[in-house]
């Protein structure tokens, strides 16, 4: 039977945390080849090589990243163990890691994992921004139990997964309210060479946007294009431009950002999905988020 040194995977754990050997070193207080004999002992006894070097750093690598996963599990449980005997908490705490597409705006976010915030259980959200392909390659190795986007996976995909439609919304143009007022007149027309604050191309909103521009021939000034959802709104909010939104999330974003709607797209809308690996949902979390 083959055993896991436990030590050999606490330093490993603490020096993904830390990010170098030397930050890791300091934390356990032990000497920097100390930490690293340890870690080229568990990749020999693991047969993968768990990090790779980016200027100062250790990023880790993929069979790092499943590693880490499983090592974050054992060492919280054993935290949680802990506490539990020495009676300072009763509950148990369930662990759910979601990937968020970056380009899904946050005030719609925070509304799809409500009602996993929501269970009588208590819920420990941990969530990763990132592109949408990068987040599914996590989903696929077990390093996330969710990935919120906005398009479902596509077959050329090779990860076996299935795709949950959650909602849509009508999209619409928002600015800040001088500007909103100049381009609401004769809306849409006046949009022709409006400044335009938009998602980027590789976004399944933006090819929408670009395909209801060229059936009305109309050509905006595109004055910047971003993946941060949260970007564009900021900069709609200093006058930026014009920035499209989901109708959904408009009073939440008038209320923050202090914009207002210029006019409607009620051709163009908005998709979220949440992508799993279970057909039939084991982990409360996600089956809270997917049937709501």
């Amino acid at each position: 039977m083959e055993w896991l040194n436990y030590q050999h995977l606490y330093y490993f754990w603490m020096t993904a945390r830390e990010g170098t050997v030397v930050a890791a070193a300091e934390r356990l207080r032990l000497a920097q080849p100390t930490i690293s004999a340890q870690l080229r002992a568990l990749e020999v006894s693991l047969e993968q090589k768990l990090f790779e070097r980016v200027g100062r750093y250790l990023k880790l690598t993929e069979a790092g990243e499943v590693v880490f996963s499983y090592a974050d599990e054992i060492f919280s449980l054993g935290t949680e163990m802990l506490n539990v005997i020495k009676e300072r908490t009763t509950e148990t705490t369930i662990k759910l890691q979601v990937g968020i597409a970056d380009i899904l705006p946050k005030l719609i976010v925070s509304s799809l994992l409500r009602p996993a915030i929501e269970l009588p259980e208590r819920i420990k959200i941990v969530a990763y921004d990132g592109k949408p392909n990068e987040l599914l390659a996590k989903l696929s190795i077990h390093g996330l139990d969710l990935v919120l986007t906005d398009t479902p996976i596509s077959p050329e995909v090779h990860v076996r997964a299935y795709n949950h439609l959650l909602g849509e919304s009508e999209i619409a143009l928002y600015a800040a309210p001088e500007l909103a007022k100049k381009y609401r007149r004769s809306f849409p027309t006046s949009l022709q060479g409006a400044p335009m604050l938009l998602p980027t191309k590789t976004t399944t909103l933006r090819r929408s946007l670009d395909q209801w521009f060229d059936a009305n021939a109309i050509a905006p000034d595109i004055v910047g294009e971003y993946e941060d959802s949260a970007l564009l709104k900021i900069f709609a909010h200093q006058g930026c431009g014009i920035v499209p939104l989901p109708v959904v999330i408009e009073k939440e974003a008038r209320r923050q950002y202090a914009i207002t709607r210029v006019g409607t797209l009620s051709e163009v809308r908005e998709r979220f999905y949440a992508i799993s690996l279970e057909r039939k949902i084991q982990h409360p979390g996600v089956r809270a988020i997917t049937s709501s």
